[in-house]
C-alpha cells in the first residue's frame, strides 16, 4: 500500500483508507489486549465466586502489579515507534536491532519490577490498608513478581511486531492464553483433580506460568520468522545499552506516563480500600469492566502510534494530522456503543461477578458512570499515542500529571470523603480528568499539526 496519498485522491477516500488500515491494524492488537483483561475478567469471576474475601486480596494485591505493568509498557514503547518510524523511510532491515536491543533491557526492567513486587506487604502497609488485606495482597504480588521478566519480553516482542504491522502473532498468544487459564483457574483457584484450593493465589500462578509460555513462544516466532534476514533479526547483543538512547529516550517519557496515570488509578484503589471490603470488590469489578472496553482504545492507539509514525517517518505532514484524528473518530465511536450496554444493565452486570448484594450494590452505578468515562478515557490513549508517533514524548507525560495527580485524585478523595459519595465519588473523580486528559491532548495534536513537520520528520534511524 502507498503510504503518501496520491494528489488527486478526495477527503472522503482518504479518511476510508485511513479507517481501513487503521481497523486492519488495530483489531489483532485489540483482540490481544481484550484477551488481557479478559484473562483479568476471568480471574475476577472466578475468585469472586470462590470467596469476597479472596477478591479484595486479589483486586488489591494487583493494583500496584497493574501500575509497575503500565510503567513497563512505556519503558519498552520505543521499540514500536522506531520500527514504524524505520518501516515508514523503507528501512526494514534496521528493525531487528531495535528489537534485539529491546530484549536485554526488557530482562532488566522485568527483574526490577520483581524485585519490587516483594515488598508488597510494606508498603500496603504503608498506605493504611488493613493488616489482613496487606498480607493477603502481599501473597498475589510475590507470585506474580517470577512471572515479570517474562512479561518484559512478551511485551518488547509484541510491540515490535505491532511496529512491523505484523500484530496476529500476539494476538493468536493471547488467545491460547486465555484458553489455559481458565483451565488452570479451575484447578488453582477452586482445588480441583487433587490440587489445592488456594483462592486468589491460584489465580495468580495461572497468569505467572501463562506469562513464561506466552513469551518463549513469541521470542522463538521472531526468530525463526522467513523474513528474519530481511529484518536483521539475528545477530548480537553488544552495545545493546549504548546503542540503544533513542529507544530509551521515548520510552522514559511514556513509562513515566503510564506510571503517573497508573499510580493516581492504583490510589484511588487504595481509597477504595479505606472504605472496606465490599468498597474494594466493588472497585475492582468496576475497574475491570473499564478495562476491557479501554484494551479496544488501547488497540486503536497503538495502530494509531504505527499510522502516525509511518506517516512522521516519511516526511508527510498531512497524513501524519489525518492518522491522529482518525485514532481518535474510531475509538469515539466504538467506546460510545460499548457505553450503552453499560448504561441500560448496571445491575446485571455487576450480579455477574459476585453473589454479594452489599457488592453488586455498590458496584452498579460505577458501571453506569463507565458508560461515559469508556469515551473519554479512550480518547485520551488513542491522543498520547498518536503523539508519541511523532516523538512528542514529555508533553503528553505533563500532561498526565496535571490530569491525573492534580485534578483526580484531589477531587475523587473530596467527593468520596468530604461529600460522603463512598467508591462513587472515586469513579466521578475518574470521568473529570478523563475528560480534562482528552481535551489537552487533542489541543496538543492539533497544535502540532500545524506546525508541520520540520526538518527531523524523518525520526531517529538506528545505529
Amino acid at each position: 500500500m502507498t503510504l503518501i496519498a496520491p494528489k488527486r485522491e478526495t477527503a472522503f477516500r482518504r479518511i476510508r483508507r485511513h479507517v481501513g488500515e487503521l481497523v486492519r491494524l488495530s483489531v489483532p492488537v485489540i483482540i490481544a489486549q481484550a484477551g488481557v483483561m479478559t484473562m483479568a475478567l476471568v480471574d475476577t469471576v472466578m475468585v469472586g465466586r470462590y470467596d469476597a474475601r479472596e477478591l479484595a486480596y486479589y483486586g488489591l494485591g494487583n493494583m500496584p502489579v497493574g501500575v509497575m505493568l503500565g510503567v513497563m509498557i512505556g519503558l519498552l514503547m520505543g521499540v514500536l515507534v522506531l520500527s514504524a518510524q524505520a518501516v515508514g523511510r523503507g528501512e526494514d532491515h534496521l528493525t531487528g536491532r531495535i528489537w534485539r536491543r529491546s530484549l536485554p533491557y526488557a530482562l532488566l526492567i522485568g527483574f526490577t519490577v520483581a524485585g519490587a513486587c516483594l515488598t508488597g506487604e510494606a508498603f500496603l502497609l504503608l498506605t493504611g490498608q488493613d493488616p489482613e488485606l496487606a498480607h493477603g495482597g502481599a501473597g498475589i504480588m510475590r507470585v506474580v513478581a517470577l512471572g515479570m521478566p517474562a512479561a518484559a519480553l512478551h511485551l518488547a516482542t509484541s510491540l515490535y511486531l505491532e511496529g512491523m504491522k505484523r500484530p496476529l502473532p500476539g494476538m493468536v498468544a493471547m488467545l491460547i492464553g486465555n484458553v489455559l487459564n481458565v483451565g488452570l483457574n479451575w484447578l488453582l483457584v477452586w482445588g480441583n483433580w487433587g490440587f489445592p484450593a488456594m483462592g486468589a493465589q491460584g489465580a495468580a500462578w495461572s497468569t505467572t506460568v501463562l506469562r513464561w509460555l506466552g513469551a518463549i513462544g513469541l521470542v522463538a516466532y521472531v526468530w525463526w520468522h522467513p523474513r528474519r534476514v530481511e529484518w536483521g533479526i539475528r545477530g548480537g547483543f553488544a552495545g545493546w545499552w549504548r546503542h540503544a538512547a533513542e529507544q530509551r529516550k521515548v520510552g522514559y517519557a511514556a513509562g513515566l506516563s503510564n506510571g503517573l496515570e497508573g499510580s493516581a488509578f492504583a490510589g484511588l484503589g487504595l481509597f477504595a480500600g479505606w472504605l472496606g471490603a465490599a468498597a474494594m470488590g466493588a472497585y475492582t469489578i468496576a475497574l475491570n469492566l473499564t478495562a476491557l472496553p479501554f484494551m479496544c482504545a488501547l488497540g486503536l492507539a497503538s495502530a494509531t502510534s504505527v499510522r502516525v509514525g509511518n506517516a512522521f517517518g516519511a516526511g508527510d505532514a498531512r497524513e501524519t494530522r489525518l492518522a491522529g484524528w482518525t485514532g481518535l473518530g474510531v475509538s469515539t465511536v466504538c467506546l460510545a456503543l460499548v457505553g450503552v450496554l453499560f448504561l441500560h444493565y448496571p445491575g446485571e452486570i455487576a450480579g455477574q461477578f459476585t453473589h454479594d448484594a452489599t457488592v453488586t450494590a455498590l458496584a452498579a452505578p460505577l458501571i453506569a458512570l463507565t458508560a461515559w468515562l469508556l469515551v473519554a478515557d479512550g480518547g485520551q490513549v488513542v491522543m498520547a499515542h498518536a503523539l508519541r508517533g511523532r516523538n512528542d514524548t514529555w508533553v503528553p507525560t505533563i500532561l498526565h500529571f496535571c490530569s491525573y495527580y492534580a485534578i483526580m485524585m484531589p477531587v475523587a478523595y473530596l467527593l468520596a470523603f468530604r461529600f460522603g459519595q463512598g467508591v462513587l465519588g472515586l469513579y466521578q473523580g475518574i470521568f473529570v480528568a478523563s475528560f480534562v486528559s482528552v481535551t489537552f491532548l487533542s489541543v496538543r495534536f492539533w497544535w502540532l499539526s500545524r506546525q508541520g513537520i520540520g526538518a527531523g520528520g524523518a525520526g531517529s534511524r538506528p545505529h
